[in-house]
């Protein structure tokens, strides 16, 4: 199948993944706000972090889906705030709305964001509180395609409106790849991740360019300054042709990544081109790797040379499977399904079938379907206690219950 029919015939399904083209021309961007950082070099050891040995067994794996809550306008991504056990969603359109206890969907919007662009692949693509939750972080796509971060102070259960502080402005050169994940890693600090600014095939190369936010997974911390500070360890921190923000970068596409809250480990989704998907691994304490696209897509070279030291990705899935747009997940840690623990779940946006995947020493001992489907899966949820929900572009979210 051809470039473009591919596009035609994945539009609809697949909001997040495949490239389709743009009239708007590829422009080196030029993220603003320029701050200042530390010119200290960062250390270069790492923490690794050990494998447990008891291994789940996925044969063992017996799970469906109950629905959480339905109703919802294009739900795709969600997140829970301090000590409260409501379910906080973004809708593509720009509404961040609660889901109560019993399932019911609170009439009144969180917060509502105007003048986004929100086709295909744009919109109001991700959200987290700040540890504390005082605070609402929201990625969202602008009206000229490019890509802010936001912070909102909470009153009660509403984000101000009047306290919108612009935490990170990203110019973007096409209207996909957008990235859209914001998520407070175990260090306290905010992760941000980015695409390669979309088009397709990456035709400026900057999955390989170091001076661009694009392509990365960033890490920030946004209440230590205006408008924010660089943590002193982030790995390009000191180093010319880089950008400091950086702490992962290669990546094509990265829709949804997580940490294990067991072991911090890092797992990322990241959307492929034409033929491959593939799941990233970062093991605790590791930083600065290149998952190397656009010279790479999967195990397979894209274009150009493999980049010096690339870090292949833990698994890939191929698009002769069905799949089309990987959706990351998380490494299942809560007790109402004790043969899913240590568990990672992910799915893909065209290919309904939730995948469970086992690793030991950053290689893969295990992988199989584990039965529950769900269509237009957009992402998945971590609540408090560890348990994974999973969302449909449809409109409903589920819960992973036992069999």
């Amino acid at each position: 199948m051809s470039r473009a029919s591919t596009c035609i015939a994945v539009a609809v399904l697949s909001a997040f993944g495949v490239a389709c083209s743009s009239s708007r021309s590829s422009t080196t961007p030029n993220p603003q706000p320029t701050i200042s950082a530390s010119t200290s070099p960062a250390p270069t050891t790492t923490t690794v972090a050990t494998t447990p040995t008891n291994l789940p067994d996925l044969a063992t794996v017996n799970i469906t889906l109950a629905t959480a809550a339905t109703g919802l306008a294009s739900p795709v991504a969600l997140a829970w705030r301090r000590n409260d056990d409501r379910i906080y969603v973004a809708e593509q359109r720009g509404d961040v709305r609660i889901v109560d206890t019993d399932g019911h969907v609170i009439a009144t919007p969180v917060l509502t964001l105007s003048g986004l662009s929100h086709a295909n692949e744009e919109g109001l693509l991700g959200l987290t509180f700040s540890p504390d939750g005082t605070k609402l972080y929201v990625d969202e796509t602008l009206a000229n395609n490019d890509t802010r971060v936001d912070e909102y102070k909470m009153k009660g259960d509403l984000a101000d409106p009047a306290s919108r502080r612009a935490v990170l402005l990203v110019e973007q050169p096409s209207n996909n790849h957008k990235g859209g994940e914001v998520t407070f890693g175990p260090d306290g600090m905010l992760y941000i991740g980015l695409g390669d600014g979309g088009f397709e095939d990456d035709p400026d190369n900057l999955g390989q360019t170091t001076n661009t936010l694009l392509s990365k997974i960033l890490r920030i911390d946004p209440a230590g300054g205006f408008p924010y500070t660089i943590p002193a360890d982030n790995p390009f921190v000191g180093r010319a042709g880089y950008r400091p923000e950086t702490y992962m970068w290669g990546l094509r596409n990265p829709w949804r990544f997580s940490f294990d809250r067991a072991t911090g480990d890092l797992w990322i989704g990241d959307v492929g081109q034409d033929t491959y998907e593939e799941i990233d691994y970062v093991r605790a304490g590791e930083k600065g790797l290149n998952f190397g696209w656009s010279a790479r897509e999967g195990f397979h070279a894209f274009k150009g040379a493999e980049p010096a030291g690339a870090r292949d990705p833990l698994l890939e899935v191929a698009h002769s499977t069905g799949a089309c747009a990987i959706v990351g997940g998380y490494v299942y840690r809560g007790r109402a399904i004790p043969a899913l623990r240590g568990v990672y779940v992910f799915g893909d946006d065209c290919r309904p079938q939730l995948v469970g995947v086992v690793q030991q020493d950053g290689r893969v001992v295990d992988q199989r379907d584990l039965g529950p489907t769900v269509d237009q899966l957009t992402t998945f949820g971590e609540d408090h206690d560890g348990e994974l929900y999973a969302v449909s572009r449809t409109g409903t979210i589920y819960r992973l219950v036992a069999g």
